[in-house]
């Protein structure tokens, strides 16, 4: 797990060694029920195309993926199985780092070049391109970095890290307009998503073979070892580590009670996206806050979380309330 700053409240609580397990314990089945596959998209095929024939390949009824990639490019793209799927939102909202080989009409200056994509850099208008899906209307986005990676003149290699949503031929359509000529985009590919780089990422012929070897070998390894649990794409967001009791009631959708956090981990406020985590980092639900987390210390009892995304399956830990008794908790409290 990313370190985050971990206040710890109620010191030598345990966790049970009979229910759950560390999400890097998870069988393949669990896996596919509730993970993500990160795959090096081919130029050709759409990222829904990609995400239905990986759904085909391994033989899943749903998969989604995290992330429209146009067909001429390449590079990250993250699938979505089974209740992964929940958190889809999530990955969609995680920064990007492009790789992008613009293609200018004639030879610019270094000097220049490096002038326009300072321009671009920082708030900037990202109007969606004719070819793209959503609806065309003017919004901004942020560039953190856009910098030359190597040039000839004419042709231009560039990284961009941006928000989420950020369209790249917009911005080889306005770089256009600085340099007085139209700027084409050649190749595109995405190098990150979050913390993720695609160096990490398998390709759709090594899926197909890591498939067979699970289906004519028995040998569940090779795709074991491509899937990555739900708290891996969560991983490093604020939240709270809970008692196995309030991760059982959490888990039917009870709305987290003061008396059942361990510790807090990082910052955050009242309504901020937060994660309920166990003491094996299983990840029980995504969350809302209902109090900031500096709060948290001179509390005696109350609500401090309702969940909004259960991802945890109900019953993976015993029960130790009653609907009644909970009902009760959170009128009173």
């Amino acid at each position: 797990m990313i370190e985050m700053n971990r206040i710890i409240i109620e010191e030598g609580v345990t966790t049970s060694t009979k229910h759950g397990c560390h999400p890097m314990e998870r069988s393949l089945e669990a896996l596919l029920s509730a993970g993500t596959i990160h795959v090096d998209k081919p130029t050709g095929p759409t990222s829904h195309q990609v995400s239905a024939w990986a759904r085909d390949i391994i033989g899943l009824d749903r998969m989604g993926h995290g992330g429209t990639l146009d067909p001429f490019a390449t590079g990250l793209l993250t699938l979505m199985l089974g209740k992964a799927m929940r958190i889809t939102q999530t990955v969609l909202s995680l920064d990007k780092e492009y790789i992008a080989v613009f293609r200018f009409p004639e030879s610019v200056a270094d000097k220049k070049i490096k002038s326009a994509f300072k321009q671009l850099t920082g708030i900037v208008w990202n109007v969606p391109p004719q070819e793209s899906a959503v609806k065309i209307r003017v919004r901004s986005r942020v560039i953190s970095k856009f910098s030359t990676l190597d040039s000839d003149g004419r042709l231009v290699v560039a990284k961009i890290n941006c928000v989420a949503g950020t369209y790249i031929r917009t911005l080889a359509r306005d770089l256009g307009l600085l340099l007085d000529g139209k700027v084409e985009l050649m190749e595109l590919r995405r190098s990150k998503t979050g913390k993720r780089r695609v160096e990490k990422s398998v390709t759709m012929q090594e899926l197909v073979d890591a498939v067979w070897c699970w289906r004519e070998l028995d040998d569940t390894a090779p795709l074991t070892k491509m899937l990555q649990p739900i708290e891996k794409t969560l991983e490093g967001r604020p939240g709270f580590v809970i008692k196995d009791g309030a991760a059982a009631a959490v888990s039917h959708g009870a709305s987290l009670a003061r008396t059942g956090i361990i510790a807090i981990d990082g910052d955050f406020s009242s309504d901020d996206e937060i994660i309920l985590r166990t003491l094996k980092d299983e990840v029980v639900a995504v969350a809302r806050a209902e109090v900031d987390s500096n709060k948290i210390t001179t509390m005696k009892s109350g609500i401090v979380a309702r969940p909004n995304i259960v991802l945890m399956e109900a019953g993976t830990y015993p029960r130790t309330w009653n609907r009644e008794e909970a009902e009760e908790s959170d009128e009173t409290e």
